[in-house]
């Protein structure tokens, strides 16, 4: 049993979350983040309402149509069923689901374009990698986008129609937030609320990561992690503040920023940057300068106590703790011929070995040696006889293009399926993209891969997500690489044990208030065979 921690910020009474529909406001864009530990802004003012409603036997028509028309292989004892249609969701990235059973998704409307890549740009390589703060590529995107360069940059689109090209075009476009829902309870959802419209500065890139706790909704858009608060109890975040911000030093490949929010056994929130790298500042004035790889940090859930926890990563994209708290994820291969995408167990203090240079650099200068540090040191892969001590090498080398990733908290699906991770890999088609179950088992002071099999084929996957029914939520991008304007939710479940009193209980222990229950019945609710539930119940004791 984890210990009960008394966090280091002020203590908070648990809220359910029992949120009613309310209405619609639109966080206003500031042109720049307020330093970390500034007074959150004021409410925005109301806006259009923003809302789709869908009759709901045209939406389980609907749904059946589409799953119908959908090709996948699901394996035994599951099934799959859409649970939200691209009438009510559209580019899907992160998603969080909160104790109502509500979906929380980010959309994403920059990526490709007002975001960009430097595979698109191979002129920018050298400078980009000589960057060392948020600032300094703020600094390079206004000199080489300025508008009387205009005429040299028409490859990017005048988003704000004044005729010239040029870097105020790159903050136009907005990250989105959407919450959607069941309201018949019929299984489909039926309404979808545009609760957040925001995030659009020049070195702002997606919305990779959302984790909703309580009636915070953390938000993880390169260069800040934001928490949106909802203060009356409307259902829609009415303040907004950076808990920590310097995150994306480099321009370097898409998808490489911020992603992962969750909350640790410890109470504080995690989250990671990929090998764009990131100089932050924490509130206690410590800079903490990884330009060059990729990192996951933590904080308590105002920004204070910031902490490096591993560092040495490439690219992972969410992260997932076991039962006893030990950190696993999947990340990204460095794009060497020979090389594959690695299962990490990831150690407090750990380097894994990546730097952003290890790909860019030196290996671009035909003049230059050969010489390739991640490839010829053997730095990718699993433990070997010599291999460099300063890393933690990978447990397996592993499936592509990582992106979702969770563990069942206990009583989710089946029995069947308990102790196992699942990860989505995306591979731009859904005909070859899984999820997988895998089981680690342990071996010496770390793990080895136990056990793996397909549980899903046939949908691209963005971000995953346990449900307080105990289902499986799935994003699903649908199709290529870029935005299209379309995307879809599906829902995973063992149709067998959908019934279960473990699974009935656990559902409604997450949606009571447990600021109502007396220090016995959390104490008993530490042995709950469900780790959120758990979790809860230790939170809660903490807070008091």
């Amino acid at each position: 049993m984890l210990p009960v921690r008394v966090p280091r910020s002020t203590s908070r009474r648990s809220l359910a979350l029992t949120l009613p529909t309310g209405l619609l406001l639109l966080l206003p864009t500031c042109a720049r983040p307020p330093a970390p530990g500034t007074t959150p802004e004021p409410p925005p003012e109301p806006a259009a309402l923003q809302v789709v409603r869908l009759d709901p036997d045209e939406a389980a028509n609907a749904a059946r149509e589409i799953r119908g028309s959908v090709s996948v292989e699901v394996a035994e004892g599951l099934q799959l069923d859409l649970w939200a249609s691209e009438q009510l969701i559209a580019d899907p990235i992160a998603l969080t689901v909160d104790s109502r059973g509500r979906v929380y998704v980010t959309q994403t409307t920059r990526y490709g374009n007002s975001t960009l890549e430097i595979r698109q740009h191979p002129g920018w390589m050298i400078e980009s990698i000589t960057f060392r703060t948020v600032e300094d590529r703020r600094n390079f995107i206004r000199r080489v986008l300025a508008p009387e360069n205009s005429s040299k940059n028409t490859w990017l689109a005048d988003h704000n129609g004044d005729g010239s090209h040029d870097w105020r075009d790159l903050a136009v476009l907005k990250e989105r937030i959407y919450r959607i829902e069941d309201v018949s309870g019929d299984g489909v959802a039926d309404i979808s609320r545009l609760i957040v419209e925001d995030f659009n500065t020049e070195i702002t890139d997606v919305a990779g990561g959302l984790f909703l706790d309580r009636n915070d909704l953390f938000v993880a858009i390169v260069p800040d992690l934001w928490r949106l608060r909802d203060t009356n109890g409307d259902g829609v975040p009415d303040s907004k503040e950076v808990i920590s911000h310097g995150y994306g030093v480099h321009i370097g490949f898409g998808g490489h920023g911020l992603s992962g929010v969750t909350r640790g056994p410890d109470g504080r929130i995690y989250w990671s940057i990929g090998d764009w790298g990131m100089d932050v500042v924490d509130r206690e004035g410590r800079r903490w300068s990884y330009p060059n790889q990729g990192v996951i940090v933590r904080a308590e859930p105002d920004g204070s106590g910031f902490e490096v926890f591993a560092a040495g990563l490439r690219n992972i994209h969410e992260f997932a703790f076991d039962e006893h708290g030990n950190l696993i994820s999947v990340d990204n291969d460095g794009d060497h011929q020979g090389e594959s995408e690695r299962l990490v167990y990831i150690v407090e203090g750990s380097d894994a070995g990546w730097r952003i240079n290890w790909q860019f650099g030196k290996y671009t200068d035909p003049d230059n040696n050969t010489y390739k540090v991640w490839m010829d040191e053997g730095l990718y892969r699993p433990r070997f006889e010599g291999q460099a001590a300063y890393i933690i090498p990978p447990l397996a080398s592993y499936h592509s293009g990582p992106t979702g990733l969770v563990y069942n908290p206990g009583t989710a699906l089946s029995e069947e399926w308990r102790n196992h991770f699942f990860f989505s890999e995306f591979t731009g088609t859904p005909q070859n993209s899984r999820v997988y179950a895998f089981q680690l088992r342990e071996k010496g002071a770390g793990f080895e891969l136990a056990s793996e099999r397909v549980a899903l084929r046939g949908v691209l996957a963005t971000g995953l997500a346990f449900g307080p029914d105990g289902a499986l939520y799935i994003a699903d991008w649908i199709e290529g690489w870029g935005p299209k304007k379309k995307g879809r939710i599906w829902k995973l479940d063992a149709p067998a044990a959908a019934a279960s009193p473990l699974r009935a209980e656990t559902k409604a222990l997450l949606a009571e208030d447990f600021g109502r229950r007396s220090e016995r019945s959390l104490r008993e609710l530490l042995g709950h065979p469900d780790m959120r539930v758990r979790l809860k119940a230790q939170f809660e004791l903490a807070d008091r």
